[in-house]
């Protein structure tokens, strides 16, 4: 049987490794393809441009190229090769703030305690000490490793993060639903390199690489030719050890990114896509196969050293993973997930009943998952029963890994005159990422009411926020030298890093009701997503209730007056909203649209205009919406 461990990580080293191996550039036929097209203006065109079969498997035999240098022995029947792996990166090169950079851990007597994690400086430390003897390392991802990033990376479109990426040694990543922020022409720049198209080089005589690695997707094709957008699979070579990873991407992106990015793509199932490629693998005769698939699950407890096998494998996780891995190929050997941003190391039983280990290292690289296959030279199969996976803390009691610390320093200094600029003043927190109501979004919403609701800026009456769209608190505690309670920049754009631009819009109050009806229906009734809404908007939900019954109708106000199903209001969102995002289908049947600023300026000049050194905002007040429970 398959056995998953869950242990603390073990005291940090010294010091970092100062060995690394030279990595190759990646295939040059596979970069000269993307090269071709990432020029191209729109995602039709940069299908169209590619030659058949360009789309197939990136290939690379580690051991003629020397990727990593000998880590050990291993020339029996049976060698363990060593799979480290981590997911929804986003950017957190320096250690994320807050209870977004905390891990939680169980003690044996029923107790917890948090411990401080993440940062790239750490998580290099940590993978290159774990790499230590072993002569068979491969590292995977699971997507979402940039996108919704901090200012350092997401200023500079996430070279920055790439960068770093490289410098991890990483071998392979999943595409995640975050590389689609910016459209499949900015991904194929990610992977392929070049400057920027509008912003150009950020470094004089500087030309941005691109990713060392292969970001793979083979369910999402063009939607005429069926053709996939990146390769659908890896071949991991060493020394005659062959494993094959095929990477997904969420299947429900279109619901998550901006519409405009992704026009020509089709999102497939995520199963059949797996099962597809593990059968061209065994064709190839690569019988080891690891699926890395950008959709996870839930675990019963928040501590990342829980047993999600407890009583049994895999019942102690629940959500579409669960579903997803009964049902992958009993030819792949494990599944390394995201996009939940939880932490687990499960065994669930596949569809033969035979139980296989399925990760996930929470997010912002606060964990990492190391993984032990055992490889049977024989059968050229990895021996189920010998894999074994935990999570480790990626501690900051260990040294930085100067490499790194090179890198941040960089981007930071390139980045200081914009990041560091004043923007306003908090006197608290501000934010309660587990409420439905949040006091940032109802700032949020705030501001983009008071910037929209001018006649000659659109006329808003209203503004409604989606949740997702918020990646970090306000603090109050000063960062570096700045003063208590100052906002700057760089923290503004943590909040809201998309800039995404702002649109007014017709609704009528019917469509309004349907718009918070499917905040807790539909494709979002076992997740809800709760909209933020501005002040003077007010209603109440019943959770007691199932789906759309939750929304208590009578109760929607608008400035205390009933909303009007036959009344035409004038409503501000973000673009990613009105294109029908997170499920909310409704939005996308607005008229009479007005394009405003982005998200970011607006937040910047609510913050600008509502505060100062002697009078900081204080986070708003509660009661817009009431939830019964």
């Amino acid at each position: 049987m398959s056995a998953s461990s869950h242990a603390t990580s073990s005291p940090g080293p010294e010091g970092p490794s100062v060995h690394r191996a030279t990595r190759p550039r990646k295939d040059r036929k596979y970069r000269r393809v993307l090269g071709a097209v990432a020029g191209l203006t729109t995602v039709g065109a940069l299908f169209a441009a590619l030659p058949a079969g360009t789309a197939g498997a990136h290939e690379r035999d580690q051991a003629e190229k020397g990727s990593k240098g000998d880590r050990g022995h291993g020339h029996g029947r049976t060698v363990d090769v060593q799979l480290l792996s981590f997911n929804d990166f986003h950017g957190n090169l320096q250690p994320p703030s807050g209870s977004g950079g905390r891990v939680t851990h169980t003690n044996p007597d029923g107790s917890t305690k948090t411990i401080d994690a993440g940062g790239a400086e750490y998580l290099a430390t940590h993978l290159r000490e774990a790499r230590k003897g072993k002569r068979y390392s491969v590292t995977a991802a699971a997507g979402d490793l940039i996108g919704a990033t901090p200012m350092l990376s997401g200023l500079f479109h996430d070279e920055p993060s790439i960068e770093a990426l490289n410098k991890l040694e990483l071998d392979v990543s999943s595409v995640g639903n975050h590389e689609f922020d910016e459209g499949a022409r900015e991904l194929a720049r990610i992977q392929n390199g070049g400057c920027h198209p509008t912003e150009g080089c950020y470094e004089q005589g500087k030309k941005f690489k691109g990713a060392d690695f292969p970001y793979l997707t083979a369910n999402v094709t063009h939607e005429k030719s069926g053709k996939p957008l990146l390769d659908p699979y890896f071949i991991w070579e060493r020394g005659g050890v062959r494993i094959g990873f095929i990477g997904v991407t969420l299947e429900g992106t279109p619901d998550i990114v901006n519409a405009e990015g992704i026009k020509g793509l089709k999102f497939g199932d995520e199963i059949e896509a797996i099962n597809k490629y593990a059968k061209v693998l065994e064709r190839k005769g690569v019988n080891s196969i690891v699926a890395l698939l950008h959709e996870g699950g839930s675990p019963a407890s928040s501590s990342y050293n829980y047993n999600c096998d407890s009583p049994g494998p895999g019942d102690g996780i629940s959500g579409p993973i669960v579903d997803i891995a009964k049902k992958v190929s009993p030819q792949v050997d494990a599944l390394v997930t995201g996009h939940t941003h939880q932490a687990y190391a499960c065994t669930i039983p596949d569809p033969a009943g035979n139980p296989r280990t399925v990760t996930s290292a929470a997010s912002a690289g606060r964990l990492y998952t190391d993984t032990t296959l055992t490889y049977d030279r024989r059968t050229k199969d990895i021996v189920r029963t010998s894999v074994a996976a935990a999570n480790h803390v990626v501690t900051r009691d260990v040294p930085k890994a100067p490499d790194m610390t090179r890198l941040i320093d960089r981007w930071n200094a390139l980045a200081a005159p914009i990041a560091n600029r004043p923007v306003g003043y908090v006197s608290a927190d501000i934010d309660n990422p587990l409420a439905e109501e949040r006091p940032l979004g109802n700032l949020i919403a705030d501001a983009q009411l008071a910037a929209l609701a001018p006649a000659d800026k659109g006329g808003a009456q209203l503004a409604l926020m989606n949740p997702g769209g918020i990646r970090a608190p306000l603090v109050h505690a000063p960062s570096g030298s700045e003063a208590p309670g100052l906002v700057t920049y760089g923290e503004a754009f943590t909040v809201q890093p998309f800039t995404n631009m702002m649109n007014v819009v017709d609704l009528t109050g019917a469509q309004l009701v349907t718009a918070l009806q499917q905040q807790v229906s539909g494709s979002n009734q076992a997740s809800p997503k709760i909209l933020q809404v501005s002040k003077g908007f007010t209603y109440t939900l019943d959770m007691t209730k199932t789906g759309a019954d939750r929304v208590v109708v009578d109760s929607i106000r608008l400035n205390g007056e009933p909303i009007d199903p036959a009344k035409t209001y004038r409503v501000a969102m973000n673009e990613f909203l009105t294109g029908g995002g997170d499920g909310f289908a409704v939005f996308k049947e607005h008229k009479n649209k007005l394009v405003g600023a982005s998200d970011l300026d607006v937040l910047i000049a609510y913050l600008g205009a509502h505060s100062s050194p002697t009078a900081p905002l204080a986070p708003p007040a509660l009661g817009r919406i009431t939830v019964v429970k």
